[in-house]
């Protein structure tokens, strides 16, 4: 065998192919591991007597199988409702956020806008200094937004982080000579914007989807301020009143078969269920755009 062959498949470094791709799988394997399990932890313990999970005997299957924590949180008929409030607050949110992501990112990413410096600098500004919590709410309580959807997503309708990844896209993925060659055609700059920008923008588009409908979902302390008004709580919201609310006095849980030792373990339960019924909503959503969200991380990437 000459010595060619010999090193035929093996990398500069002296490592074979076949032995990268172990390396690279059993990397994969263990950040899957490290990522997945406590997700995976927390479906066991939520269907697992506590007390054996606070025991270490959960640790790859359920112990105890039960599901009276599952029934504890749809027992209260709030759960609907913040379901229902949470899918129309995302919804109308993501769609807010991303229209607002648009139309500030793309012209900020034209080097010939005038004034573009300051308003670069003036956005950034934005991501360290704010007026603070009460100066927020006396100008979303004047303009009357309190217990209306509008208050869930205006006053923080446009996201600087995801603004700047938009505009970063725009400037190196979308090629100049596209843009020239539809002016000299004749078309307005919303015609360019219509016909040209947004059909090839549509990974990141997903990206800033996915950014924004998992922070709506998630987002419970908005409401908690300016959702008063009873039936206006999202999901996470309704989660956490039930949890609080499980969490009684020691008097109140004599009153329960079993004293505060078996309130006590209802209430472990529960945390744990809250934490699937709220998670698993994005969990089935987030396959379905994967392929998008990965595209638009992805885009602009490789420059030729």
């Amino acid at each position: 065998m000459s010595a060619n062959s010999k090193t035929l498949g093996k990398r500069p470094g002296g490592l074979s192919d076949r032995a990268s791709d172990v390396v690279l799988v059993v990397l994969s394997i263990a950040i899957l591991l490290v990522v997945a399990y406590p997700l995976y932890y927390i479906l066991v313990a939520s269907v697992s007597d506590p007390y054996d999970v606070y025991a270490g005997k959960t640790f790859w299957l359920p112990s105890q199988f039960t599901l009276k924590g599952y029934a504890a949180v749809f027992s209260d008929d709030s759960i609907l409702m913040g379901y229902w409030n949470s899918i129309k607050y995302t919804v109308v949110g993501t769609a807010f956020s991303v229209i607002m992501i648009y139309i500030t990112a793309y012209p900020l990413s034209n080097p010939d806008l005038p004034g573009r410096k300051f308003f670069n600098i003036f956005f950034v500004i934005t991501m360290y200094f704010g007026g603070g919590l009460i100066p927020t709410y006396l100008i979303v309580r004047d303009t009357g937004l309190i217990n209306t959807i509008w208050a869930m997503f205006l006053p923080g309708g446009v996201a600087v982080s995801n603004m700047i990844i938009a505009r970063n896209f725009f400037e190196t993925s979308i090629p100049k000579e596209l843009k020239e060659a539809a002016e000299i055609d004749g078309a307005s700059k919303l015609r360019i914007f219509w016909d040209i920008i947004i059909p090839l923008s549509k990974p990141i588009m997903a990206v800033m989807v996915v950014f924004s409908m998992v922070a709506y979902w998630n987002d419970w302390f908005t409401a908690l301020i300016y959702m008063t008004g009873e039936g206006r709580a999202p999901l996470p919201l309704v989660l956490r009143n039930i949890l609080i609310a499980s969490e009684t006095s020691a008097s109140q849980a004599s009153m329960i078969s079993g004293g505060y030792a078996e309130l006590n373990k209802l209430t472990e339960m529960i945390k744990f269920a809250s934490i699937i019924v709220a998670a698993a909503p994005m969990l089935i959503i987030y396959p379905f755009v994967q392929k998008y969200f990965e595209q638009g991380f992805m885009a602009g990437a490789v420059k030729g």
